[in-house]
């Protein structure tokens, strides 16, 4: 079994590489979700036609200054290059654009749900105090039950019979 160097530990992590690239992938997303909605606004196509046109005009009269002959390679690598930065860029933006819309789209499922059960909830207790309601007595059964209850018993009178005896004895105007 060879022995371990005296320089390696494998219960310890590495120590970090010196020449690593560290960047913030939420910031990354922001950049190129900006240049995405950019490239696909009027001022980009009006400002890219008029850098096509210059880029041709110039390579097409200006004899001294042609760096880019006829076939226009040049043109043709600098749209090539910007395509295949554009298309990742634009797909970056597309995915964290979908992911938002997932999010948003399971906060509105959750809060569809909470607002169901919540009405749910309160359709049975409406309805559990629709049922208790129609086993209370009311006014007028009360009413009807103490009117009968008068009669049954003689002797005995409702204060508002009282009261309005009282009334009429001090106010014989008022009867």
């Amino acid at each position: 079994m060879p022995e371990l160097l005296t320089h390696r530990r494998l219960d310890q992590p590495r120590p970090p590489h010196r020449f690593s690239v560290s960047f913030d992938p939420e910031l990354f997303g922001q950049i190129s979700e900006r240049i995405a909605r950019f490239l696909g606004t009027g001022k980009f196509l009006f400002w890219m036609t008029v850098f096509v046109i210059s880029w041709i005009t110039t390579n097409l009269l200006a004899v001294g200054m042609q760096w880019d002959p006829y076939p226009f390679i040049l043109l043709n690598l600098a749209f090539s290059t910007q395509a295949s930065y554009a298309a990742p860029l634009i797909l970056l933006a597309q995915n964290r654009q979908d992911d938002r819309d997932r999010v948003s789209l399971e906060e509105d499922r959750a809060r569809a749900e909470q607002t169901k059960a919540d009405t749910d909830y309160l359709a049975r207790e409406l309805a559990a105090l629709r049922l208790a309601i129609g086993e209370v007595a009311t006014r007028d059964y009360l009413r009807s039950e103490l009117d009968r209850l008068r009669e049954e018993v003689p002797g005995l009178r409702s204060a508002a019979e009282k009261r309005r005896a009282r009334s009429v004895a001090r106010n014989p105007d008022d009867a």
